[in-house]
């Protein structure tokens, strides 16, 4: 076997892409040598209950200690310093940004949104970590995409989650976002409910979703990255070979890992500005009559907005029972 074929599937795969890790376990990171990672709600929760991670948890309540705070507003003070805990020891492996989320439960307030933003950048900032490296994941609402247009001019580098349709796509490109995170397996996981199908790699809804997106902001020149995301098997990453970024969780990483077969790059800037599509000119009215025809694209934004507010939730009961 010459070295060409010997190479894995996630060796082949970081020729065209750069891999993230969609994890909050340091482990997996030292092990896969993602660029980038992302971290949300679900998995910090996840994280904080492992026996590893309960320094952090106490270094963050140490922190808050003398802030003068109490109740409810000392466990959110708490959560934002186990966040940016957790992103400061991630930088310490990764040799590019984390992402960290704003609470899940502001998706609909702009205002509140760029507050917490500007919050979440200082607390890095004041560990002498440089707002390069870092990305605010926010939820693509119109409140939160307004909310990215605002830190954006600030030099706050914003990921767009909960990403599932083009109407989020096209505005969080014209609001300037850094990135975009459109969750692949979400939507496969609608259109599976729906109609009883299975889908494989080419054919998945989710991973053609990400094409159309990718090949739409290589046609107009947009400079926001995509970053496919939420991922149910190698199938769905191979089929986006090429997209700027890929957030995979660790035990995918570790079947891309142990698999040799071949990766072929499937999307590219070239190919994409042959495309035969039009520019969809996108304002507030818009955007949520698009959004609104989409039925997966809403009923998949609410609920991802829903499972990351429970678990914002009882990553606070957590710390509240710490306190």
């Amino acid at each position: 076997m010459d070295s060409k074929t010997a190479a894995t599937q996630l060796e082949q795969l970081k020729q065209f892409t750069k891999v993230v890790a969609d994890t909050g376990d340091f482990s997996s990171m030292k092990a896969y040598k993602p660029q980038d990672a992302t971290t949300n709600p679900s998995l910090i929760f996840k994280a904080v209950q492992m026996e590893e991670y309960a320094p952090l948890l106490k270094k963050a309540i140490e922190e808050t200690k003398d802030l003068g705070l109490s109740g409810e507003a000392r466990v959110k003070t708490i959560v934002d310093h186990l966040l940016v805990l957790f992103g400061s020891e991630i930088l310490q492996i990764v040799p590019g940004r984390v992402s960290t989320e704003v609470d899940a439960r502001l998706s609909f307030d702009t205002e509140a949104t760029i507050a917490k933003a500007r919050e979440i950048i200082k607390l890095y900032e004041d560990r002498g970590i440089s707002r390069d490296r870092i990305l605010i994941k926010i939820a693509s609402t119109w409140e939160g995409i307004k909310a990215a247009e605002v830190v954006t001019k600030e030099g706050i580098h914003c990921n767009m989650t909960l990403l599932f349709s083009m109407a989020q796509a096209i505005a969080c490109a014209e609001a300037h976002a850094q990135l975009i995170s459109p969750f692949v397996g979400r939507i496969m996981d609608w259109y599976k409910a729906k109609t009883g199908e299975t889908y494989s790699g080419e054919n998945d809804p989710g991973v053609l979703s990400v094409q159309k997106i990718y090949t739409y902001y290589k046609k107009f020149g947009y400079k926001t990255e995509v970053m496919g995301a939420s991922f149910r098997n190698t199938d769905e990453i191979v089929e986006l070979a090429g997209c700027d970024l890929l957030t995979i969780s660790p035990n995918l990483l570790k079947e891309l890992a142990e698999s040799d077969a071949p990766v072929e790059r499937k999307l590219s800037p070239e190919a994409s500005a042959k495309a035969d599509i039009d520019k969809i000119s996108i304002d507030e009215k818009t955007f949520r009559w698009m959004l609104n025809e989409d039925a997966m694209a809403t009923e998949k934004l609410a609920d991802g907005i829903r499972l990351f507010a429970a678990d914002i939730n009882k990553l606070e009961a957590i710390i509240a029972k710490s306190l």
